[in-house]
């Protein structure tokens, strides 16, 4: 009786202890300074930069000096003689301002009703273009939370159009067809014409087949130029407005952009892949001259910002590093000038906080020091990397805090979502991440699996029709490689991952009883229900080859409901309540069927978020309770 007494009042103490640690560790987490946007002026001389949570706008030389608040507001843009920068203003409807970038008082140019983003000068200074969706109740993409619908569904249609606006007077005309929606597009350098990638709407459904297009501004004729084999991104005019470069890939998630760099005549002809065979994935594009484009890459688990020369075919290699560094797309933190000589990024890795860093490409220096209080809560990281049938697969080992090697650690394996997307170092953020884990004790290992950007176009195909089998022999080969060069128990395993990771955590409990816990954010238990629930279906046709309806035995084989009795592992499920990527009823369908296995599990449902959550407290919550469930079933 004295010895069961001693072991109730030692667990009560431990778990005192790691709900003070957790605690700790998202207390210091929530005081970490954000930074949500930078771009640096074409001449290369100042900095602009957005501050979370309150949208603060920032300018700062990148010579020397300091940095002077402008106001509040993001989607920040310079105009090409450097001297004004427009945004669209912290409201409740952000509306077009511009302001001086010495600072004084803003001028607001617009008085719309809708959804705006992505303005961007005309070359000549004199108009602003924006991307607007009039009377769209949201927008911002699939992350955000879907609207409540009801009554008939899918009858109405809010297509974001290309808007000018006079930068002088604010009189403003819209200029695409209504019955097309704008994704991106580019002024060409006589601002006579527009590249655009479009597609008729829902927004969010059709992104995955947009046409390139080119449109005269005084016709507002638009004009097919290339219908992609996949997914196209960020159009592009060179410098002499010959030429038009872009991103085309196989890409799962609109925004997080990967693939190989095209080129087309701007007056339409046949497009040219300049990177064919590149073992790694370009992610986004800028001309510094007519033949020359920098491009930013995801390079295994790490990023790189590289030159193309188009007439000779080489690269030159300016900076290389253990992070994220993209420019554009979604969180976009990388920028460079005119000339391609001077750049600016938000940087960070699992040992530095983010910061602004500014100056030439290959020397940056850092600008703020915004979280220089913040220290990292876990340990060192290292590269790892093994063979998986005849494929080399890199991933990240992240290390406990106050690591001995004389201890045996638990591990948590955490697949990345995508598929098509890679783990960098990077300090703990917005969405849900698992590496706040390695605060608590626990090693974190995030593979770069099959289907991941970094390896190339080849890899990043090499899923296709076979999710969750070659991807998951990948990650189960890692975790061997793993377990052999570091001390961990291997009945001590836990695995964990959001949306397609948040799948790879369902599947793999349908696979494998080698992990102890699971918890599964946002997942996907059935893909051919999940075929008629989600909002983003078109993205789903290039990877398993048809739709549900010609080849359902496809969708069933990867689907973890179809070998549910196999499932052992005790496993806590969340999801956001509106979530339209991958909604909140796969989750309810994967909890039902374990709770009916009697497989110890829990569901969570957040109110009203979507596939990104937005308010704090749930997004503190979500991870806590992630920490919690581990807590309890790896002690």
């Amino acid at each position: 009786m004295k010895r069961l007494l001693f072991l109730i009042c030692s667990l009560a103490i431990a778990q005192t202890k790691s709900d003070s640690r957790i605690a700790a560790i998202l207390d210091d987490l929530a005081a970490t300074h954000q930074f949500a946007e930078v771009a640096i002026s074409p001449d290369g001389s100042r900095v602009v930069w957005v501050e979370e949570p309150k949208a603060e706008i920032y300018v700062k030389p990148v010579a020397s000096g300091t940095a002077s608040r402008l106001g509040s507001g993001r989607k920040i843009a310079w105009s090409p003689d450097s001297t004004r920068i427009a945004f669209l203003s912290d409201e409740k409807q952000p509306q077009l301002s511009v302001i001086p970038a010495k600072g004084g008082k803003s001028k607001k140019l617009t008085s719309l009703t809708g959804f705006l983003t992505d303005p961007q000068w005309s070359p000549d200074g004199t108009k602003i273009a924006v991307l607007f969706a009039e009377n769209a109740a949201g927008g911002g993409g699939p992350l955000e939370a879907e609207p409540v619908e009801t009554g008939v569904i899918g009858g109405e249609i809010h297509n974001q159009r290309l808007t000018i606006v006079d930068a002088a007077s604010g009189a403003s005309k819209q200029v695409t067809p209504a019955d097309l929606n704008i994704y991106e597009y580019d002024w060409s350098p006589d601002g006579k014409t527009f590249a655009l990638s479009a597609a008729p709407g829902p927004a969010d459904n059709n992104w995955w087949i947009a046409k390139l297009y080119t449109m005269p501004i005084e016709s507002g004729k638009m004009m097919e130029i290339f219908k992609p084999e996949t997914q196209i991104a960020m159009p592009r005019f060179s410098p002499d407005g010959s030429t038009i470069g872009f991103i085309q890939g196989l890409m799962s998630d609109e925004g997080f952009t990967g693939g190989d760099v095209f080129t087309i005549p701007a007056g339409g002809g046949t497009a040219v892949n300049r990177t064919p065979r590149r073992k790694s994935s370009p992610s986004a594009i800028a001309w510094i001259a007519p033949q020359k484009i920098l491009m930013t890459e995801f390079t295994g688990g790490s990023s790189a910002v590289t030159t193309l020369d188009l007439k000779s075919g080489e690269t030159e290699r300016l900076l290389k590093a253990d992070e994220n560094l993209h420019i554009g797309g979604n969180f976009g933190n990388f920028a460079i000038s005119r000339d391609g000589k001077t750049a600016a990024a938000i940087r960070t890795d699992w040992q530095h906080p983010p910061e602004v860093w500014a100056g030439a490409v290959g020397d940056l220096k850092q600008i703020t020091q915004a979280n220089a209080s913040h220290h990292p809560q876990w340990g060192e990281a290292k590269s790892i990397e093994w063979s998986s049938e005849g494929s080399s697969v890199q991933g990240w080992l992240l290390y406990p805090r106050d690591f001995d090697p004389s201890k045996r650690y638990g591990m948590i394996v955490s697949p990345h979502g995508g598929p098509a997307n890679s783990v960098m170092p990077h300090w703990p953020g917005a969405l849900f991440d698992p590496s706040v884990l390695a605060g608590l004790g626990y090693f974190v290992f995030f593979p770069n699996p099959r289907g991941s950007y970094g390896q190339g176009e080849a890899f990043t195909r090499a899923n296709v029709k076979d999710f969750g089998y070659g991807d998951l022999r990948d990650v189960m080969t890692g975790v061997d490689a793993v377990l052999k060069t570091a001390p961990i128990d291997p009945n001590r395993l836990g695995i964990t991952g959001w949306s397609y990771g948040g799948y790879m955590t369902m599947w793999t409990v349908t696979q494998t009883n080698r992990f102890k816990a699971a918890v599964a954010g946002a997942g996907i238990a059935n893909w051919q229900s999940y075929y008629g629930e989600n909002s983003i279906d078109e993205w789903m046709i290039p990877y398993f080859g048809a739709s549900v309806y010609d080849d359902p035995k496809v969708y069933e084989k990867s689907s973890p409901i179809t070998f549910i009795k196999q499932v052992k592992t005790p496993t806590l499920v969340v999801v956001g309540e509106r979530d339209g990527e991958c909604p909140m009823p796969q989750s309810y369908e994967f909890w039902h069927a374990l709770k009916d296995q009697k497989v110890p599990t829990e569901l969570v449902v957040y109110e009203g978020e979507g596939h990104m959550f937005r308010k704090p407290d749930h997004k503190r919550d979500v991870i806590a309770r992630t920490l919690a469930w581990f807590e309890k079933y790896l002690q």
